[in-house]
């Protein structure tokens, strides 16, 4: 009898995200199944075939995702076959975010700050109270971003740190309670969207200055509540100074507690308004 076989593998979808709940057969060369299951939580696929050598099909699906069929070849001797990654496609390929107006969505959106601490290691802080609008045109150059940041929602996983962000020191929330970005143009670095450059004004405290986000859409596609979403990432690096927010503090060693530098990164889903 030919010895049965644990078929494994890890289940992404375009993006890199870990995909759960799908379904999986796997198919004989004749079409019979050896074996079905789904992924796990993580995106994890165990599956105990039935049959164990010869080649099969794998075959996954799920919703808003195109099928992919993988052939893969189970060693005479039976045992482990490790699948690696599969990635799935979007279902029609990634879709480009169309023309409207888009909300950000604060409950799926990531705003962060990262500066250098001892010269060393890294502290992340992240905006937890925001509103943002951006307005997709076509051509995309024509498109604008608008932010607003509540100062005062600034979180480090420390309250003593968070107090001493939060002081005049830095953003002094109670003079300047939000900071702002507004769009002023759109460039298209890739020709098809995909890339782009925003340039606009960012204002922290009482100091306007102009910043580029480095911009990648990452996608689009339906919600399971009837919406239609769409997601981008950006990043951008500040120096303190330029906002009056230099504070330090020497080390030994000649250092300073911390970087001149910030750098922002943010992980943007919007809503279509209908």
């Amino acid at each position: 009898m030919t010895p049965a076989a644990t078929l494994r593998a890890q289940v992404t979808g375009a993006q890199g995200w870990p995909l759960a709940g799908l379904a999986v057969t796997v198919l004989g060369p004749d079409g019979s199944s050896r074996g079905r299951g789904h992924t796990d939580d993580e995106g994890r696929l165990t599956i105990a075939l039935t049959d164990g050598a010869g080649p099969v099909t794998l075959v996954l699906a799920g919703a808003g995702l195109a099928p992919v069929a993988r052939s893969l070849a189970l060693p005479a001797s039976g045992g482990d076959l490790d699948a690696g990654i599969i990635a799935l496609p979007d279902a029609g390929g990634r879709r480009e975010a169309g023309r409207g107006r888009w909300v950000l969505d604060p409950d799926h959106t990531i705003i962060k700050a990262t500066a250098r601490h001892l010269g060393f290691s890294r502290i992340e802080g992240r905006f937890t109270e925001f509103e943002g609008v951006i307005e997709i045109a076509d051509p995309i150059e024509g498109s604008s971003v608008t932010v607003l940041i509540a100062t005062a929602s600034l979180t480090t996983g420390s309250a003593m740190r968070d107090g001493h962000l939060t002081s005049a020191d830095f953003l002094d929330v109670e003079r300047f309670p939000a900071l702002t970005f507004r769009s002023t143009t759109v460039r298209d670095l890739s020709g098809a969207g995909e890339k782009l450059a925003i340039d606009g004004d960012l204002t922290i405290r009482d100091i306007t200055r102009p910043v580029t986000l480095d911009t990648t859409r990452a996608g689009t596609g339906p919600d399971p509540w009837g919406g239609t979403r769409t997601a981008f990432t950006a990043t951008t690096t500040l120096n303190r100074r330029d906002f009056e927010m230099d504070w330090n503090m020497g080390i030994p060693g000649g250092l300073l507690l911390l970087g001149p530098t910030l750098t922002i990164d943010l992980d943007v889903q919007a809503v279509l308004q209908t």
